[in-house]
């Protein structure tokens, strides 16, 4: 039925009561108000085609829903990415000054009386630095006596020698750093070759 046809029914229904109402001279405000609701009638192939359509409504909601649900996830999970990717990006830049810093205080070590004394604040704030990186989830990995592994080393030199196994890291240029479990710069390596 259109709303239209039940719109007509109820201004009929209405008339009539009203009408019959008068007719009798019982009309008052009260029994006005009381008046009961006009029930429609509705076949039930219209009955069937309308729980169809709510069937297909609550569908859509649920798909638009989860829709929505899964897109504020995948922008929460781009945003930590993001957030992480500019993380590790700094604390690369800081890492260089802190190799730098610990070479200079390496060769310091047989200097004189004076220089140890600066070498010794140096290394209070190298030890700051330090803490600093491991807050952030960052620390230096071993390489050396491990077998060389092409996503944790970079090999820049090969070394021919009896001593060492094939493929073991025996020297290491540049520490290796990662992020958790993630490698943010690996270590550059050299490695063992056994003479042929």
């Amino acid at each position: 039925m259109s709303e239209q046809e039940l719109d007509d029914d109820l201004k009929e229904n209405q008339g009539q009561e009203e009408t019959h109402c008068c007719a009798k001279g019982k009309c008052s405000k009260n029994q006005e108000e009381k008046r009961v609701p006009l029930t429609v009638n509705i076949t039930d192939l219209e009955l069937e085609s309308l729980k169809h359509e709510s069937r297909d409504y609550k569908d859509k909601y649920l798909r638009v829903l989860a829709e929505s649900e899964n897109a504020r996830k995948r922008l929460l999970k781009e945003k930590q990415e993001m957030i992480q990717y500019a993380l590790q990006n700094q604390i690369l830049e800081f890492i260089t000054p802190i190799d730098q810093l610990e070479n200079a205080l390496k060769h310091a070590e047989n200097s004189s009386q004076e220089i140890k004394h600066w070498c010794m604040g140096f290394e209070m704030i190298l030890s700051h630095f330090k803490e600093v990186l491991s807050a952030n989830g960052v620390y230096p990995f071993t390489s050396i006596g491990n077998a060389f592994d092409p996503n944790l080393h970079e090999a820049v030199d090969v070394i021919v020698t009896d001593e060492h196994p094939d493929g073991i890291v025996i020297e290491e240029s540049l520490k290796g750093y990662k992020m958790g479990d993630k490698v943010i710069r690996p270590a550059r390596v050299k490695v063992s070759k056994s003479p042929s």
